[in-house]
C-alpha cells in the first residue's frame, strides 16, 4: 500500500514536473512590473521643429540626454521620428498632421511657440512637451503654469521680459547710446508681443528705439542697411526660431555694419556676436528630454508643472569686442558667466 502512495504522488511523474516548471517560469514573466516591461519595449516619440536639423546638434543631444535620465535611449528602446520645417513656419501644420497619423506615444514640439501651435492644433490626445520663448497661457497652450491640465506641458522661458535687461546691457556697454535698433520677425506669432515689450521697456529708460521687421533671409540685408541709415548705435536682435537658424547670418551682418549687437542665445556670441543674455537654451531642451520621459513612464502632461529658468546667462566675446573697437567695462566682464577670448 505504502508503494503504491509513492508511485502516484506528482514529484515522480515527468510529466506533471513538466507542466509545473512551464508554471513556475510563465509566473515569473507575471511578476515583472508592467512600468518595466513597457520601457523595455520599442517606444515611438515624434520630434517637430520650426528649425533645422543641422544647427540643432547640441539641442538634439540635450533632449536625448533629458530622455536618457529616465531609461530612454534612442534606438536601444526608442525611435524618434523628426520633422524639420527649416524655417517655413506655414509647413508645421502638415509636419504635425503626419506625426499624430504616425501614432506617436509623444510629440516633443522645439523651435517655439510656432511649434508648439501646430502640434496642438493637429491633436488633442496625443502628449506635448513644448520649448518656448512666449506665454504658453497667452497662447492657449496651457490653463495655467502650475497645473497646465489638457495634454501640454514643457519649458517656457519668458524672453520677452528680460527685453530690459538687454537694453541696459546695450547702454551700459556703448555709453550715451543716442538710438538703439531692434530686429523682430514679423511673420512670427510672438511679433506683436514683442513689439510691444520692447516699446515698453525703452519707455521705462527713456531709451530711443528703431524696430526693424525682417521675416526671410531676403530681407536681411535691407533691414541691416535701414539700420546703418537711422545710424543706431547698437541692435538687439530678438528671440525667432528662425533668427537661431540663420544666426552666422546674421553675426556677419552685424560685423560687416560694424553695430554692437546683443543676441538672445549664447550660441551666436560662440558664432561671432558680441554678447548675449539669457536662459540655457541647451538645458531648457534637457528638461522637456526628461518630462517627455517621464510621461512615457506613466506621468500626466496636465499634471506636470510649465517650467521656467532660474538662472540666466550673461556671454561676452571679447575678439568681436576688439574688431568693433570696443572695450568692455570691467563691471560688465566681472558679471560676464563665460567670456570668449
Amino acid at each position: 500500500m505504502s508503494a503504491a502512495r509513492v508511485l502516484q504522488a506528482p514529484s515522480s511523474s515527468p510529466v506533471m514536473e513538466r507542466r509545473t516548471f512551464l508554471a513556475m517560469v510563465s509566473g515569473s514573466f507575471l511578476t515583472v512590473p508592467l512600468a518595466a516591461q513597457a520601457q523595455q519595449a520599442m517606444r515611438v516619440i515624434g520630434f517637430l521643429s520650426s528649425r533645422s536639423s543641422d544647427e540643432s546638434a547640441a539641442l538634439m543631444e540635450a533632449v536625448r540626454r533629458g530622455l536618457g535620465e529616465t531609461g530612454y535611449v534612442e534606438g536601444k528602446n526608442l525611435t524618434i521620428e523628426y520633422r524639420w520645417a527649416e524655417g517655413r513656419y506655414d509647413r508645421l501644420a502638415v509636419l504635425a498632421s503626419e506625426l499624430v497619423s504616425r501614432k506617436v506615444a509623444i510629440i516633443v514640439a522645439g523651435g517655439g511657440a510656432v511649434s508648439a501651435n501646430a502640434a496642438k492644433g493637429a491633436t488633442s490626445q496625443i502628449p506635448i512637451v513644448f520649448v518656448s520663448g512666449a506665454d504658453p497661457v497667452k497662447y492657449g497652450l496651457v490653463t495655467s503654469l502650475s497645473r497646465p491640465g489638457g495634454n501640454a506641458t514643457g519649458v517656457t522661458m519668458f524672453v520677452g521680459e528680460l527685453s530690459l535687461k538687454r537694453l541696459e546691457l546695450l547702454r551700459e556697454l556703448v555709453p550715451h547710446v543716442g538710438l538703439i535698433g531692434v530686429l523682430i520677425n514679423h511673420k512670427s506669432l510672438e511679433a506683436d508681443a514683442q513689439s510691444k515689450h520692447m516699446q515698453a521697456a525703452a519707455n521705462s529708460i527713456s531709451q530711443k528705439i528703431r524696430i526693424v521687421n525682417a521675416g526671410s533671409e531676403d530681407e536681411f540685408d535691407p533691414a541691416f542697411a535701414t539700420l546703418s541709415q537711422s545710424r543706431v548705435g547698437a541692435l538687439l536682435i530678438d528671440n525667432d526660431p528662425f533668427y537661431d537658424s540663420k544666426r552666422d547670418k546674421l553675426v556677419a551682418l552685424a560685423a560687416r555694419y560694424k553695430i554692437p549687437t546683443i543676441y538672445v542665445w549664447s550660441d551666436s556670441v560662440v558664432a561671432g556676436g558680441l554678447l548675449s543674455y539669457g536662459a540655457s537654451l541647451v538645458d531648457s531642451y534637457r528638461q522637456v528630454g526628461n518630462y517627455a520621459g517621464k510621461i512615457l513612464n506613466g506621468a500626466k502632461p496636465g499634471d506636470l508643472p510649465v517650467l521656467q529658468p532660474t538662472k540666466f546667462e550673461l556671454v561676452i566675446n571679447l575678439k568681436t569686442a576688439k574688431a568693433l573697437g570696443l572695450t568692455i567695462p570691467p563691471s560688465l566682464l566681472a558679471r560676464a558667466d563665460q567670456v570668449i577670448e
